[in-house]
């Protein structure tokens, strides 16, 4: 189930060719199923640190196998509509957004 308009692309074969920007990424597992939205100022800089350290920071990220990402210039504002929007579709949050806490408006 893709959420966002950018193509499925491959965990580790592309995460470190990301752009330096700021943006909205999701993560998926090997099934597809979303299992993090998250938000960041430097995809380039999240995504090299994630690849860099297995998610060591956090074990739920590790069942990651694709991922989709979006530029947008308010990332923060972005990913609580994205998520906003699960919640509505399914009634709960992705898994690893489950295990923190989420600010919303």
């Amino acid at each position: 189930m893709e959420l966002l308009d950018d193509k499925m692309r491959i965990w580790i074969d592309s995460a470190k060719f990301v752009k330096p920007v700021p943006g909205v990424y999701i993560l998926y597992d090997k099934n597809k199923e979303p299992i993090y939205i998250g938000e960041t100022d430097n995809l380039e800089e999240t995504f090299t640190k994630y690849v860099d350290q297995d998610f060591e920071e956090d074990g739920c990220k590790k069942e990651t196998a694709l991922y989709q990402r979006e530029f947008s210039d308010n990332p923060k504002e972005r990913r609580t509509q994205l998520i906003e929007d699960f919640k509505g579709r399914y009634g709960r949050l992705p898994v690893c957004n489950s295990k923190i806490r989420v600010e919303t408006q």
